[in-house]
């Protein structure tokens, strides 16, 4: 196997160096691409620099300098670390989630910030609730939100119920943040485990141990409500199961079945992602099977996998009404689904764009896995490019990893939030192959100049980055999505507001989209119309629309129709304050119109946030105008109140505005 290994190990390095260096995805004409590559690049190279050329002297004085340099002065920590392993991994796992904790409040103030967590906390406080969904409100337009399917008289979240099933175990408590932070801490034990496994010198799982759990991307995601965390839970449970279930010493059927349920429940969580890891474990145990008669531990994973995935089949018959359709299929249709065709937004998703994808992620991955100076793989790509020979698992994670690879090449969307975060699950493979970089250096050239000078440049970049990205990386993320961050329900306990009615101001641009989803346009079309139609057009269409019931063809016409001048559309945010509302130049707009743009001007503020408001009875339900009449027959004996920032500046509080029945009906005869 040795020439065998030596070639994919080049293979994995020439990969990794062409997708983590080169900006493949800019050579592509249109698509994807990095226009910040050239200056990311330029730090990189900077750094890496810096680091290369500082750990160069250092690496020079510590020929005649023991405080520089001695060989084997970690030998006592590796020793110790070997001898008290678990007690080392529970603590390296207890300071992780210390962190993790802090970030989820501090910097995420412990809130879901983006639309994929807010309605996974929205599904997860159902569940909890004992209901996998809601019946739909008579007028369900008015609490619609993105990812919110509602199908045939029932309204859920578009998500696999295995996450939010994770996070409803925080809804229990009040504290849905909680779950990432314990999770993670808990995965970064059962990494330890593994390791005990897979890698045999102590030197290198130290380095692993502590890069999976302290690494910034993994650090920073396990503060947030990304389902990404638990789902590699699970899968690092399934990998746990699947090393025992390969030793010569064990492969028992409750192996087998440790690691079939790992990579279920992972399934019910992220199916794509539980899917690259369990096919080749699942080939590896039906080889092993085969040759050595070892039926037991494939038995048992065949058992394992097939109980949370009856679980989820149960969970989509009794939302979407088939075992194997998902909510995201049912809200966004088949384009929505892995495989190069049209894409529910935008462009069709072909092989070309999903290179560039590709190449996006990876190149990301540079400076988000490590946030050091220098390239972040760097160090894995030397590593591979030395090795000689591979363990059997190393040969599993590259098989699952390059599989995981090319499904999100074959996925349209562009996975990209605190990092390359469908890149989540390769932590375990970046993690051991960069810890592996310095050792085979040791192996290759022995303790000479490089060595030294490779293990001061690796401190330094490391501490360069310590000392300058992290702190600017958290400045971002504390900065961002200001508007996310406020508190409702803290809000309307200082406004004394109970028991009321309370219209959520959004910009014009939401409530035009929602208008669409009403009279039965579907998500991927009202994204699109949206897109290329001029707000003024579309609103003019809509209100024709919803005052007369037409068939639906003939609605689509219509509205289909607006698309013709989309080539004259420009950005207007300076207008509208609003970057999606585009309007066309030389238009001289109707008065409705322009009333519109100015309240949009004047501030709004995000509904989705608003599903999770669950204090003091109140009811929260977008402004959709002249059409709010109809909720507020739903609602006549309950206070009304607006809910609209008091000013158009960026990140100012929404506050409530009491408001009068007749002061609305009169501000609706006049079409305002």
């Amino acid at each position: 196997m040795g020439r065998l290994d030596r070639a994919i190990a080049l293979a994995a390095a020439a990969l990794v160096a062409c997708l983590g260096f080169l900006p493949i995805a800019n050579w592509i004409p249109g698509g994807h691409s990095a226009p910040w590559y050239g200056l990311v690049a330029t730090d990189l190279l900077t750094g890496l620099s810096i680091a290369a050329g500082g750990g160069l002297v250092l690496g020079i004085l510590s020929r005649k300098s023991r405080a520089l340099w001695r060989d084997g002065w970690l030998e006592p920590l590796q020793q110790h670390s070997e001898s008290h392993w678990t007690g080392w991994t529970l603590a390296v796992a207890v300071f992780g989630f210390v962190i993790y904790a802090f970030l989820a409040r501090q910097l995420f103030a412990g809130r879901p910030l983006l639309i994929d967590e807010i309605i996974q906390v929205f599904q997860a406080r159902l569940l909890a609730g004992g209901h996998l969904w809601l019946p739909a409100a008579p007028h369900q337009e008015f609490f619609s939100s993105l990812h919110l399917v509602e199908q045939q008289g029932r309204v859920y979240g578009q998500f696999p119920m295995g996450g939010p099933a994770m996070l409803a175990l925080g809804s229990l408590f009040g504290a849905e943040w909680i779950v990432n932070p314990l999770f993670a801490a808990v995965t970064v034990v059962l990494f330890g485990a593994l390791l005990l496994r897979i890698e045999p010198r102590r030197g290198v799982r130290l380095g692993a141990l502590l890069i999976f759990a302290l690494s910034p991307f993994a650090a920073f995601m396990s503060g947030s409500h990304m389902n990404h965390v638990t789902a590699l839970f699970w899968i690092m449970v399934g990998m746990l199961g699947l090393a025992r279930a390969t030793s010569e010493a064990e492969g028992r059927f409750r192996d087998g079945l440790l690691a079939g349920l790992g990579l279920g429940f992972a399934a019910t969580i992220r199916p794509v992602d539980a899917m690259a890891f369990a096919a080749p474990a699942g080939l590896w145990l039906l080889i092993r099977a085969v040759r050595q008669g070892r039926l037991a531990a494939l038995l048992g994973s065949g058992l394992g996998i097939a109980i949370p995935i009856a679980l989820l089949c149960w969970a989509n018959l009794h939302t979407t009404g088939a075992p194997f359709l998902f909510g995201y299929t049912v809200l966004w249709g088949k384009a929505h689904d892995l495989g190069f065709h049209a894409s529910p937004w935008g462009p069709v998703h072909t092989p070309a764009r999903g290179l560039e994808l590709i190449n996006l992620y990876f190149l990301r991955l540079e400076t988000y896995f490590l946030e050091s100076a220098a390239p972040a793989l760097l160090p894995m790509t030397v590593a591979l490019a030395l090795t000689r020979t591979l363990r059997t698992f190393d040969r599993y994670l590259f098989a699952a990893s390059l599989l995981l690879v090319g499904l999100y090449a074959a996925y349209w969307h562009d996975g990209f939030y605190l990092g390359p975060r469908f890149m989540y699950p390769l932590l375990p493979l970046l993690a051991l192959w960069t810890a592996r970089f310095l050792p085979a250096l040791r192996e290759s050239f022995g303790v000479g100049l490089l060595l030294r000078s490779a293990t001061w440049a690796t401190v330094i970049a490391l501490a360069l980055g310590i000392a300058t990205s992290v702190p600017v990386r958290a400045r971002q993320y504390h900065a961002g999505m200001i508007s996310l961050r406020w508190d409702p329900d803290q809000a309307a306990a200082q406004a004394q507001v109970r028991n009321a009615l309370v219209l959520v101001r959004e910009s014009w641009g939401a409530e035009l989209v929602v208008r669409m989803w009403a009279i039965g346009v579907t998500r991927p079309d009202a994204d699109a119309i949206y897109r290329g139609a001029d707000p003024c057009a579309l609103d003019s269409v809509l209100v024709k629309l919803e005052g007369a019931p037409l068939p639906h063809e003939e609605r689509m016409l219509q509205l289909h129709a607006l698309l013709a001048d989309s080539a004259r559309l420009v950005n207007a945010e300076s207008v509208t304050g609003d970057p999606s509302l585009r309007l066309t130049p030389g238009t001289r707009y109707p008065t409705r119109c322009i009333a519109k743009i100015e309240v949009n001007r004047g501030g709004f503020t995000l509904f989705p946030p608003l599903l999770l408001a669950r204090k003091f009875g109140n009811v929260y339900a977008r402004d959709l105008g002249p059409r709010d009449s109809l909720l507020i027959a739903d609602y006549p004996d309950r206070p009304l109140y607006l809910l609209r920032p008091s000013s158009g500046r960026v990140g100012a509080d929404p506050a409530f505005l009491p408001l009068r029945r007749d002061s609305l009906q009169a501000a609706w005869r006049k079409g305002e």
